[in-house]
């Protein structure tokens, strides 16, 4: 069972004074917050929300992934993934979540599994490195897009399909996994075309909801990751956010402040993990939530330009580079902490500098004690101030609970869209940059936004040093 709760007292103006949210403020939305989760449950499983099936309806896929995760760990040691935002992010999570914090670096007989490397980037120093240490004949790759024509990942494929098929010949299709759409892109023509094994994502389910469905789900079963728990856990999440008690459903209530917060003109909001562990759950909010809310026009397409631009932050590193400005800067932020209460391993502080009292105060502590100490005396220090924060509270890094998150997380996205009156699934911003690089490259097509982009002002020189 799960134990994530989101303790949000330090959003109230009980406690934060004239900067917090009232009771008034709360009760005077609970229709609307009512209504959001009604157009959400009303929705699920249909449309783009294909998502909110995935952790009830993926036993067969499951069993398939377990089947080729274990096929690829007899057979390789370096697993790659080929995909970039909602095909990338999830993935980096999930391995930063669970495994050693320098796990590529351990031998294979303590770590058990293949290497993980998700290259996310077409920066060409990368790939080469990339090169430097994998053996491509004993490294398999899953290729990841929906459409098959995300312009990075496909020069990837062409990049990997060109050595291993110059090195291997026809076997190379035994390094190469395509996890796409079943019944269009181009990813999934090649896959039938050459034999590659392949995973199928929903259509229902966008890039930024992917992580618990093949997407993250392969790539986690490759080094070790229990897939079957982190979907219970989202389970668990998900059927306590059924409860249509605004404050009994953490997702309803937590995307409520939120949404009280920006009205109020609280335009940032903050991921801080207090756990090296789940830094990279920072970088997966921040495509979440800022691909799903920051939109230009709401539903009747009014301009709205609505959202709340995502920062990450990692505690206690950033306490020492992004602090001073959250206590003492603009009050347009609200700070999202992630605790955990007990770490997986520990280390006591030695006993030292007796002469020294304002460094052996530490001694005889343990690490956790500081991490979390510090913890409390940044929230303490926020709250003081009347900053707006609170806190997702977990016992343990596990399964369940990330499976919990996860889902604790994509359900307040959606239900902060349906309180912006927004499309929270499309991504209409992103597709007009894809547009203007197939441009720049003369893709059949784009012929006009060529010639658009050929009227644009040249630079000046003068503004140049």
């Amino acid at each position: 069972m799960n134990t994530i709760k989101v303790n949000y007292n330090n959003m109230l103006s009980r406690v934060l004074g004239s900067q917090g949210i009232t009771d008034k403020q709360i009760e005077s939305i609970v229709p609307a917050l009512q209504q959001a989760r009604l157009n959400v449950e009303n929705n699920r499983g249909q449309g783009m929300q294909g998502w909110m099936d995935s952790p009830y309806n993926q036993d067969k896929a499951v069993q398939d992934i377990l089947k080729t995760a274990k096929d690829v760990q007899s057979r390789c040691d370096a697993f790659v993934v080929l995909g970039i935002g909602g095909s990338a992010l999830g993935a980096t999570a999930l391995f930063n979540a669970f495994k050693h914090l320098y796990y590529n670096e351990l031998p294979r007989k303590t770590r058990k599994y293949p290497r993980l490397y998700v290259i996310d980037n077409v920066d060409p120093e990368r790939m080469n490195a990339l090169f430097d240490v994998i053996d491509v004949e004993n490294t398999v790759f899953n290729v990841i897009t929906k459409s098959g024509s995300t312009s990075e990942t496909m020069s990837q494929y062409l990049i990997i399909t060109d050595i291993l098929e110059r090195k291997l010949g026809a076997k190379a299709k035994d390094n190469i996994i395509a996890t796409t759409s079943a019944s269009k892109g181009n990813l999934i023509k090649l896959a039938k075309e050459k034999g590659y094994t392949t995973f199928y994502i929903d259509e229902g389910v966008g890039g930024r909801f992917s992580v618990l469905s093949p997407v993250g789900l392969l790539p986690a079963a490759v080094i070790g990751i229990d897939i079957a728990k982190l979907l219970e856990g989202a389970r668990e999440m998900d059927e306590k956010c059924k409860n249509a008690e605004v404050m009994q459903n953490p997702a309803l209530v937590s995307a409520g402040l939120q949404y009280i917060a920006m009205k109020q003109g609280k335009n940032i909001s903050v991921m801080m993990p207090y756990a090296d562990s789940l830094k990279y759950f920072a970088d997966w909010y921040a495509q979440l939530w800022a691909e799903s809310l920051g939109k230009e026009v709401d539903k009747n397409g009014k301009l709205v330009n609505a959202g709340q631009t995502p920062v990450k932050a990692l505690g206690v590193t950033d306490q020492h580079s992004q602090v001073q400005l959250y206590n003492e800067g603009p009050f347009d932020k609200v700070i999202t902490f992630i605790e955990v209460k007990n770490f997986r391993s520990d280390v006591t502080i030695p006993n030292g500098c007796k002469e020294y009292p304002n460094v052996n105060f530490l001694c005889g502590h343990s690490l956790s004690e500081l991490i979390n100490n510090e913890l409390f005396a940044t929230r303490y220090n926020l709250t003081r101030r009347g900053r707006m924060n609170y806190t997702i509270e977990m016992d343990e890094i596990n399964e369940c609970n990330i499976g919990a998150l996860i889902e604790l997380l994509q359900l307040q996205t959606a239900y902060a869209g349906e309180l912006l009156n927004i499309d929270a699934y499309n991504q209409p911003g992103v597709e007009g940059g894809k547009d203007a690089t197939y441009a720049l490259f003369g893709r059949v097509g784009y012929e006009d936004k060529a010639a658009e982009m050929e009227k644009a002002p040249a630079d000046d020189n003068n503004y140049i040093i």
